[in-house]
């Protein structure tokens, strides 16, 4: 089952795809021909967006059988899902049905991969998807990375309190903000971006529930935490690695001991995973 915002948002993708027909199926596909069909994986990798397909085609009127569930490893030629209906109306869900998937199951595959290779060097670490996700798609791309293991992180602005470098730059200091959010805050945690030695001490001096090293180096952050620890402040805050953060550095990032790692590689830069729709006649 999928949400009201992610049903809402599929009426719409097959909308814009579809526009006023599908003059193609229309002209050539008999009406009434009853097909059945299946969605293919062509790589191997994290599926994602079962759920998602399931709702494109339920919009067609086409019925639907989930081979691989969301979360399944697949391999190339594997059966992800298994379609019975109309031709046209299978024909007319297609492009909207394999994108989803293909994108959600290419950023699950990411950050399988990044937990992976970091909970090698941290087995306590998380793996979060930042803000950077395509506009009107965060939910489905956050989802994906639930899927696979990791943390949504903000959905949206309101989530929680990230005081960022651009406010920053506007309150004057890292200390000044924290308090500032602590009168309106509540129960809402107050995060901090951080890019030295001393805005991570005057953060964790300052209240804040997390202290982000926002584009530090790994020896950079180790120094940082030792800062932290001689203050006997470490305890007191959640430490999270963002910035330029993928396959070829999150290691090394998961090894200084933060407990978080926020990363928009899998959001922003990973692959689709590829996926067909192949049909054939009933009879």
């Amino acid at each position: 089952m999928i949400n009201t915002l992610a049903a809402k948002k599929i009426r719409e993708m097959l909308a814009e795809d579809l526009g006023s027909g599908d003059v193609t199926s229309e002209a050539i596909v008999p009406p009434k021909l009853g097909v059945r069909g299946e969605i293919v994986a062509r790589q191997a990798g994290t599926v994602a967006g079962t759920a998602e397909v399931t709702a494109v085609f339920n919009e067609a009127g086409v019925k639907v059988k989930v081979i691989r569930s969301d979360g399944a490893v697949v391999r190339p030629g594997d059966i992800i899902i298994r379609l019975e209906g109309q031709a046209r109306r299978i024909l007319a869900a297609e492009r909207v049905a394999l994108n989803l998937p293909m994108r959600m199951s290419g950023i699950a595959t990411a950050t399988r991969k990044l937990i992976g290779m970091a909970k090698r060097r941290n087995p306590k670490v998380a793996i979060s998807a930042t803000r950077k996700t395509a506009p009107l798609l965060t939910y489905f791309d956050k989802r994906a990375v639930v899927i696979a293991g990791g943390k949504p992180h903000r959905y949206r602005l309101s989530d929680h309190i990230l005081i960022k470098d651009n406010h920053l730059r506007l309150v004057g200091s890292v200390s000044e903000a924290v308090r500032r959010a602590r009168k309106v805050a509540g129960r809402t945690e107050i995060e901090v971006e951080v890019s030295t030695p001393k805005e991570v001490l005057d953060a964790a001096r300052a209240g804040a529930s997390i202290v982000m090293f926002d584009n530090m180096k790994p020896t950079e952050i180790k120094r940082a935490i030792k800062l932290l620890e001689r203050e006997d402040l470490r305890r007191k805050v959640r430490l999270e690695a963002s910035g330029r953060i993928d396959l070829s550095n999150v290691g090394d990032f998961a090894a200084t001991g933060v407990d978080i790692i926020s990363s928009s590689y899998m959001t922003m830069r990973a692959p689709a995973l590829d996926m067909s729709l192949e049909i054939r006649r009933k009879d």
